[in-house]
C-alpha cells in the first residue's frame, strides 16, 4: 500500500493538483480520497485508474496496483454472495470494500456492454440494483450513503439503455426517472447529463430526430465540461442534425467532437460505455457522415471494422463492429457500389448482433436493395426477417 500511496501523492504533488481537486475531478469523495492517499484505505480499481489518468502516470500507478491487488486476494469475478458474506464478517456497517467490489462490478458491467448479450447483461444490473436497494436500508456513514446513491444511479442507467437497446420503452423510461433523481439528489451532473443523452438515444431510435437534437442539447448544457458526457451529447446531436438533414449543423458536431477528444482524459478502461475514447469517436463520425450521404463516411466505417478481429464466428463481434458495417452498406449504396454494400449489409444481418434498436437502419439499406430491383434483395430480406429479437448470443 505504501508504494502506491506515496506514488500516487508524489503524482499529483507534480501535476500541481491538490487532493480536493481530484476529488471533484473523478467523482470520489474527499474523506475517501484522503483515507486512501495516507495509507489507511486500499484504493478501488477505478479509482486507480482515474488517478493514473489524471496524473498522467502512464500505467506508473497502475503498476504499483497490481501489488496491492494481489496482497488483498480482491478479484473482478466475486459474485453478490461473496461480498455479502465479507460484509457481514467484516462488520455490520456497509463498508468500504463492499462499495469498492459494487463499484468494480458496474465498470465491469460497462465495458461488456459492446459484446454481452443484453437480456444477460440486464439481469446482472438487475440483481445488482436489488443489492444496492438493500444496502440503502442499512447503516452507512454519510460518504457511504451518497457512493450508493451515486452507484444506484450509474446501474439505473445503464439498465435504461439496455431497455432501450432491446425496444422495451416503458421499462426505460422508469429507469431513467429513477436514475435523473438519484442524480439530482447526490448533485451528480455528469450521471444527470447521461440521462437526457439516453432519451436523445431513445427518440433517434424512434424517428423523432427534433426531439433527439433537443434533448442531446440538454444533456450538453447539465455535463460537467470536457467530461464523456459532454462529448457524447455532442456526438448525439450531430447524428439528429443528420437525420433532419442539417448538414452544416452536423459537421460543426463531428468538429466539436475532435476538439473536445484531444483534451479529454481517459479515466476508465477502453470500451468503458460511459467513457468517451477514439474508437467511439471515429464510429461516431461514420455515422453521422453516412446519414448525410457524404462519401468520406467510408474510411471512418472501414477504419472501426479495421479495429476488431472480425473472424467467422460473428457471436463475439462488438456491436460497434456490425454498426459500422451499416453505415458502409449506406454510403456504398448511395456511390452505387451495390455488390459491396450488400455484402456489408448481409454481414451485420447475418452477425445476430444487431440491437433492436437498430433493426430500422437494417430495414433502411433492405428497402433501398429492393427498390432497385437487385438479385440479393431476396436474400437481405430473408436475412432481415430472421433476426433474433436482440443482439447478442447467450
Amino acid at each position: 500500500m505504501a508504494d502506491f500511496t506515496s506514488r500516487a501523492r508524489d503524482a499529483l504533488a507534480e501535476q500541481g493538483i491538490s487532493m480536493r481537486q481530484a476529488a471533484r475531478a473523478l467523482n470520489y469523495d474527499v474523506a475517501y480520497l484522503s483515507r486512501v492517499l495516507k495509507g489507511k484505505q486500499r484504493p478501488s480499481e477505478n479509482l486507480r485508474r482515474g488517478l493514473d489518468g489524471l496524473t498522467g502516470a502512464e500505467g506508473a500507478l497502475l503498476a504499483a496496483e497490481v501489488a496491492v491487488a494481489a496482497d488483498a486476494g480482491d478479484g473482478p469475478g466475486d459474485d453478490l454472495e461473496a461480498v455479502e458474506l465479507a460484509r457481514r464478517v467484516r462488520a455490520s456497517d456497509v463498508g468500504a470494500e463492499t462499495l469498492e467490489r459494487l463499484e468494480s462490478a458496474f465498470d465491469q458491467f460497462a465495458v461488456g456492454y459492446q459484446t454481452a448479450s443484453p437480456p444477460a447483461l440486464l439481469r446482472d444490473v438487475r440483481q445488482h440494483l436489488g443489492y444496492v436497494t438493500k444496502l440503502l436500508d442499512d447503516r452507512e456513514t454519510l460518504s457511504e450513503h451518497r457512493r450508493l446513491i451515486v452507484l444506484g444511479g450509474w446501474l439505473s442507467l445503464l439498465a435504461a439503455t439496455l431497455h432501450v437497446d432491446l425496444r422495451e420503452p416503458r421499462a426505460a423510461a422508469a429507469r431513467l426517472t429513477t436514475a435523473a433523481s438519484l442524480a439530482q439528489h447526490a448533485e451528480h451532473h455528469e450521471i444527470h447529463a447521461w440521462t437526457y443523452e439516453t432519451e436523445a438515444w431513445r427518440a433517434l431510435t424512434t424517428g423523432d430526430y427534433p426531439r433527439a437534437a433537443e434533448l442531446s442539447r440538454a444533456a450538453r448544457h447539465v455535463a460537467p465540461r470536457g467530461g464523456s458526457a459532454e462529448l457524447q451529447a455532442t456526438a448525439q446531436e450531430g447524428r439528429a442534425r443528420a437525420r433532419l438533414g442539417q448538414r452544416r449543423e452536423a459537421c460543426a458536431a463531428i468538429e466539436r467532437v475532435q476538439r473536445l477528444a484531444t483534451t479529454m482524459v481517459l479515466r476508465a478502461r477502453p470500451e468503458h460505455h460511459y467513457q468517451y475514447d477514439p474508437a467511439k469517436a471515429t464510429s461516431y463520425t461514420a455515422t453521422t457522415l453516412a446519414w448525410m450521404g457524404d462519401p468520406a463516411a467510408e474510411q471512418p466505417a472501414r477504419e472501426v471494422i479495421a479495429q476488431f478481429p472480425l473472424g467467422a464466428d460473428a457471436a463475439s463481434w462488438p456491436r460497434r463492429a456490425v454498426s459500422a458495417h451499416i453505415d458502409l452498406a449506406l454510403i456504398l449504396l448511395s456511390c452505387d457500389r451495390l455488390d459491396e454494400a450488400c455484402d456489408a449489409a448481409r454481414r451485420a444481418i447475418a452477425s445476430g448482433r444487431l440491437l433492436p434498436a437498430n433493426h430500422w437502419r437494417a430495414l433502411e439499406i433492405v428497402r433501398v436493395v429492393e427498390g432497385r430491383g437487385l438479385p440479393e434483395a431476396v436474400d437481405l430480406r430473408e436475412a432481415y426477417e430472421e433476426l433474433r429479437p436482440w443482439g447478442g448470443g447467450e
